[in-house]
């Protein structure tokens, strides 16, 4: 069957954008194709610096005729609504079938030939394009990437004739900009397109490009005794910028070695594009790289190495004086800057944020198992080197050289080795922090990250994640799970609460604004927590660690300063922060970790709804709910689990059902003379397994739990086989309910069965 060949050829695309544009311009193509009943039967693109090529096998010569029936309004409708229905159909009065009061519309489309339609398609695809960024160019109102050259189009071996503004579909393309002659050549079909273009000097396939890359670039490392530093992103980025690429082995000046690796291959990577190289024998860093050129050069590309390695000289020798002089500054006298740099508008500056992790890290520090002293100094110093010129030039760096300057100044390894890695975990490849003063200064971080922002209630939305929360959710999830460390969240977000009095300086005042009254001038910001106490009491607030937070009178509170207003003054002090209550913000955070924390399990092969039922116990021990997850988890593949789910969702029917009519029996069950044995049993089962749940719940042996559950498997399914539950004796039904009750709750321990699918 024929084949439709497109080529769209522009100049320089970014190669950052390359991917994206192949699977946009097939998503299109097949949605456009589907939608005129074309269904290719293999469609693929490609993509690379000047072109996006597509090609699609098994489509017909012609789309079929089509017949449809549309339904249309009532007989008697409104004129307005004939006359709209008329028009949507093409049709008139006297074409329309009238069948139960409905008038129908018999549409008939004949067929177009494929050729049409590839026309029509391919200039909605172009002028409708999703590019991140495009333009126009000449005198032209079509938008691309970049000045759009040509377009090569061919179905079943034609060229499809049409122009898009002034650019007009042809049946050649050209090759290299520089080694393929400057030449076109005539395209028949796809092998004669690939075949020419590889001729013309062009690989086409990206994923040829970056295989010739890796197995050239190995083969000059191996004939150095050098090894490849292997870089993925950086691998994608140089295939999308070369149509030929060709690596180059260059060296660098020996003398660059002592800076610390990361800047070098920063520099290589980020400014030159180049991939680091290492000596075999050190795994150290080699003084050599390798640059991928986009020709053949005639020197084998010793010119192109020469001229390389001059520009990353430059480039190192900023990179060194960088280096030289941030460690003239210690990271203490760096501070002070932080407090112009403004970390959000409703958050405060740096400076203010530095204090809050300070905070945090020391309260932090004993869940984790941490010195406070180092947590809190690793917190003070961990955002200083956001000052220097190095992470000036190279943002991508923060914290590493934060790292690297404190060992310099002689600061505890373990202090440096916090501040280097608080960011961690950046992504799903990059390792959880495990040395305990580490783990407390990155939970500090991402706990500040999280709950700030829920305070100033700038939430994910969507896929739109700004301030990048959902990272810092799993950050701290990650960092939590894989310690086993037990730092319960709503405990770290209360600290958050308490870290707030950062924002009020010695000499002025709180100010607290409630719906009672306008308010007072309240304590000193380093008064005494029992002032704020006596405080915060008058208005009916609540304290949290000696930071006064209301809690019944509004949702969030507002922090004044006022120098003038004299005690007990209302004071006119402008508004600086104003954050939402710990309550609602403690309860959005928890949930929202919750559902990271089912991604997390999920990938791991876990149900989500068993978080769910386990979360609706209102646990925020991470660990001990991923526990009690994984016994769950492991007691419903039993037979004894899963008929005892049957039971459990059973006997809560039952009560709900009951409970509507009205309110349901306190107390326990007790045996009444005359019951069947099989609801004395259960009595006595429950009685039974009720103290061994919560005794094992207690010692957090969850799995011990669930064996005890499973006891009441055999006596819940004997029980509801052999005893009526609604009794026409009151009190046998009363005494039943409570048994159920007693049985719902027992289960109810370990987890909300209820949220459980079946």
């Amino acid at each position: 069957m024929p084949q439709l060949l497109i080529e769209l050829f522009s100049e320089e695309i970014p190669a950052r954008m390359q991917i994206q544009a192949a699977r946009d311009l097939e998503r299109l193509a097949r949605e456009k194709l589907a939608a005129e009943g074309l269904l290719p039967e293999a469609l693929k693109t490609f993509s690379g610096p000047r072109r996006l090529t597509l090609v699609a096998e098994g489509l017909p010569a012609a789309q079929g005729d089509r017949h449809e029936e549309r339904k249309g309004p009532r007989v008697g409708a409104p004129d307005a609504a004939m006359s709209g229905f008329l028009r949507s159909t093409g049709l008139k009065m006297a074409d329309l079938i009238e069948r139960d009061g409905i008038w129908f519309a018999n549409i008939h489309r004949p067929g177009r030939p494929t050729a049409d339609i590839v026309a029509q398609m391919i200039e909605e695809i172009v002028r409708n394009f999703p590019w991140p960024k495009s333009m126009t160019w000449g005198r032209g109102t079509l938008r691309w990437v970049r000045p759009l050259k040509h377009i090569l189009c061919l179905f079943d071996g034609e060229r499809v004739p049409f122009t898009i503004d002034e650019v007009e579909s042809v049946d050649v393309t050209c090759g290299h900009r520089f080694m393929g002659s400057g030449r076109t050549f005539k395209v028949k079909d796809f092998d004669s397109y690939a075949a020419g273009l590889e001729k013309h000097f062009v690989i086409l396939d990206p994923e040829r490009r970056k295989e010739k890359i890796i197995q050239a670039a190995k083969t000059l490392c191996f004939a150095r005794n050098l090894e490849l530093v292997e870089d993925d992103g950086l691998l994608d980025e140089v295939a999308g910028l070369a149509e030929w690429p060709t690596p180059v082995l260059g060296d660098m000046d020996p003398g660059f070695l002592d800076l610390p690796p990361e800047v070098i291959r920063t520099s290589m990577r980020t400014h030159q594009k180049y991939f680091a190289v290492r000596d075999a024998a050190t795994d150290k860093l080699a003084p050599h790289f390798i640059t991928v050129a986009n020709i053949e050069a005639v020197d084998g590309g010793a010119e192109i190495a020469r001229g390389n390695a001059k520009v990353l000289s430059a480039r190192l020798s900023d990179a060194r004086f960088f280096w030289d002089e941030d460690r003239k500054l210690r990271l203490e006298d760096r501070l002070e800057k932080l407090k112009g740099v403004t970390f959000h508008a409703k958050l405060g500056t740096l400076a203010e944020r530095v204090e809050r992790l300070e905070y945090l890290a020391g309260e932090i520090a004993p869940r984790v198992g941490a010195d406070p002293a180092k947590a809190v100094l690793a917190a003070r110093l961990c955002k200083a080197d956001l000052t220097t010129g190095m992470v000036g030039e190279f943002p991508e760096l923060q914290g590493l050289m934060g790292g690297y300057y404190a060992r310099a100044e002689k600061i505890s390894p373990i202090v440096a080795e916090a501040i280097r890695d608080h960011y961690r975990p950046v992504g799903a490849s990059d390792e959880a922090p495990d040395a305990p003063v580490t783990m407390a200064v990155a939970l500090a971080e991402k706990i500040d990250t999280l709950t700030a922002f829920f305070a100033i209630n700038e939430k994910p939305t969507g896929s739109r994640d700004p301030y990048a929360l959902r990272r810092a959710a799993l950050g701290i999830i990650r960092i939590l799970l894989g310690a086993e460390a037990r730092a319960p969240v709503r405990e770290m977000i209360k600290d958050w609460y308490g870290a707030l009095r950062c924002y009020v300086d010695p000499g002025r005042a709180l100010y607290i604004s409630t719906r009672r009254t306008t308010g007072y001038l309240g304590p000193e910001s380093r008064a005494p927590s029992q002032a704020f106490a006596a405080y915060l009491e008058e208005f009916d607030a609540a304290l949290i660690e000696g930071v006064p937070q209301v809690v019944t009178t509004r949702d969030h509170f507002d922090i004044r300063f006022d120098r003038a207003a004299a005690a007990g003054d209302p004071p006119e002090g402008e508004v600086i922060y104003t954050f939402r209550s710990y309550s609602e913000v403690s309860d959005e955070v928890l949930a929202f970790l919750a559902d990271r924390l089912k991604v997390t399990l999920r990938d791991q092969g876990k149900r989500h709804d068993l978080v769910d039922a386990v979360y609706a116990l209102g646990d925020d021990d991470l660990v001990r709910i991923v526990a009690r997850v994984e016994a769950l988890s492991d007691f419903l593949l039993t037979e004894d689990g899963a008929n005892l789910l049957a039971g459990y969702k059973r006997a809560t029917n039952i009560l709900i059902s009951e409970e509507k009519k009205e309110p349901l029996p306190q107390g326990l069950a007790v045996p009444m003379v005359g019951a069947p044995v099989e609801e004395l049993t259960l009595i006595e089962a429950v009685n039974s397994v009720g103290p061994q749940v919560v005794s094992a719940i207690n010692n957090e042996d969850f799995a011990r739990a669930m064996r005890a559950l499973a006891g009441l498997r055999g006596p819940v399914d004997a029980f509801f086989e052999k005893v009526l539950v609604n009794s026409k004796i009151p009190d046998e039904r009363d005494n039943r309910l409570k048994l159920l009750s007693q049985v719902r709750d027992a289960m109810g321990r370990v987890a909300d069965f209820g949220q459980v699918n079946s």
